[in-house]
C-alpha cells in the first residue's frame, strides 16, 4: 500500500508566487502521508505569451524551479514528479521537461512531452501552436520507484494510446499526468482519456491538472484524478486548488493483471 497524491493549482505568470503557493500544497500533502507527489504542467509558470515562457528557460539541471523541486523532495522526504518546466532546447525553443526526483532531492529521471498542441479547439477561434516555441521529446521514459515502475507523459500525451503501450510494454505500472487540459477539451474528453489509458494498461493513473482562468487569458479544466487499474475513479478534485490523495494497493494490482491478462493477449 502506497498513498499518492497530484496537486491542483491555478498558476498565474509570476514563477516566486507560483513555487510558494506549491510548496504549501506539497507540504500539506506530506503532511498526510503522500509519498510521491506529482505536481501539474506549467506549476511554475503559466506564461501570458510563448515568448515568456522561453525567457523563463532554465539550464538543464539547474536554475529557480529545479532547485525548488530538489530542495522540496529533500526537505519533505517524498518522490516528486515536477509537472513540466521550460528547459533550453537552443533555436528560441524550450523543452517541457518532467523531472522526477527522489527523497534525497536527486533527480532521478526526465521526460520530454513528445506530442504537442497544436490545435484548432473549437469554431470561435481558440485554437494553440506549442510547438512555435516548444520542442519535442523523442523518448518514452520509465522510473523504477517503491510504488513500481512510473511511466511518465503530459498533457496531450494522454491522446495518444501508443505511448502508454510503450510504458507499459517498459513495466510501468503507474502513470502520472501532469496537465493544463483546456475546459473546452476537458469538459468533453478529459474523465474519459483518464479512465481509457488506465483500463487499457491494468495501470494506476495520477493526473494533476491546472484549474481556472489564467494571466494569458486560457481557462483550464482542473478536474485531478487518481484512477485504478480497472477504471474506476478513486479520488478527484473538481475545480479548486488543493491536493489530490488516494492510497493505491500494488498488490491487488498484480493479482487482477495475472487473472485478466489483457496486456499478454495482445495480437498486433
Amino acid at each position: 500500500m502506497h498513498k499518492l497524491a497530484a496537486v491542483q493549482m491555478s498558476s498565474a505568470a509570476e514563477v516566486t508566487a507560483n513555487l510558494r503557493e506549491a510548496g504549501k500544497l506539497m507540504a500539506k500533502a506530506a503532511a498526510q502521508g503522500a509519498e510521491l507527489i506529482v505536481l501539474p504542467e506549467n506549476f511554475a509558470l503559466m506564461a501570458r505569451s510563448d515568448a515568456e515562457r522561453v525567457q523563463a528557460g532554465e539550464l538543464d539541471g539547474s536554475g529557480t524551479i529545479q532547485d525548488f523541486l530538489a530542495e522540496k523532495a529533500l526537505n519533505l522526504r517524498v518522490w516528486i514528479v515536477g509537472g513540466t518546466v521550460p528547459v533550453l532546447a537552443g533555436g528560441g525553443k524550450v523543452y517541457a521537461r518532467s523531472p522526477v526526483y527522489d527523497p534525497r532531492g536527486q533527480r532521478v529521471a526526465f521526460y520530454d512531452k513528445i506530442h504537442l498542441f497544436d490545435v484548432q479547439v473549437n469554431a470561435n477561434g481558440e485554437s494553440y501552436n506549442e510547438s512555435a516555441r516548444t520542442a519535442p521529446g523523442s523518448r518514452a521514459v520509465v522510473v523504477d520507484t517503491p510504488f513500481g515502475r512510473l511511466g511518465l507523459s503530459v498533457c496531450y500525451d494522454l491522446r495518444f494510446p501508443e505511448l502508454y503501450r510503450e510504458l507499459a510494454a517498459q513495466g510501468a505500472a503507474l502513470f502520472v499526468v501532469p496537465a493544463a487540459f483546456t475546459r473546452t477539451t476537458g469538459q468533453a474528453h478529459w474523465n474519459l482519456l483518464n479512465r481509457a489509458r488506465a483500463v487499457e494498461n491494468l495501470a494506476f493513473l495520477i493526473s494533476a491538472a491546472q484549474t481556472g482562468r489564467h494571466a494569458n487569458g486560457r481557462e483550464t479544466w482542473g478536474h485531478s484524478m487518481i484512477v485504478d487499474p480497472w477504471g474506476e475513479l478513486i479520488a478527484e478534485r473538481a475545480k479548486e486548488p488543493g491536493v489530490v490523495l488516494a492510497v493505491i494497493d500494488t498488490e491487488q494490482q498484480a493479482r487482477l493483471r495475472a487473472r485478466f491478462p489483457a496486456l499478454r493477449h495482445r495480437r498486433l
